[in-house]
């Protein structure tokens, strides 16, 4: 198991609590708010929810094994 699949993990539940509770502080960050202003406050929400899964679901198969490191 690569610890970093779990990182990745980590990373994209993270966003997706962030953007399901609409923390402010977590919306408000300067990258957020270009995403904010293009998209508005909710469409940014939903954004960060799909990247998320899509964090989850690339940590998940780099974590298995499915995804190797070019080492």
């Amino acid at each position: 198991m690569n610890p970093w699949g779990l990182a990745f993990v980590g990373a994209g539940l993270f966003t997706i609590i962030g953007a399901v509770c609409d923390w402010d502080w977590f919306m408000n960050h300067p990258k957020a708010r270009f995403v904010c202003a293009v998209c508005g406050r909710g469409g940014a929400r939903i954004f960060y929810v799909v990247f998320g899964i899509a964090f989850v679901i690339f940590g998940a198969l780099f974590a298995a094994g499915v995804i190797h490191d070019t080492k």
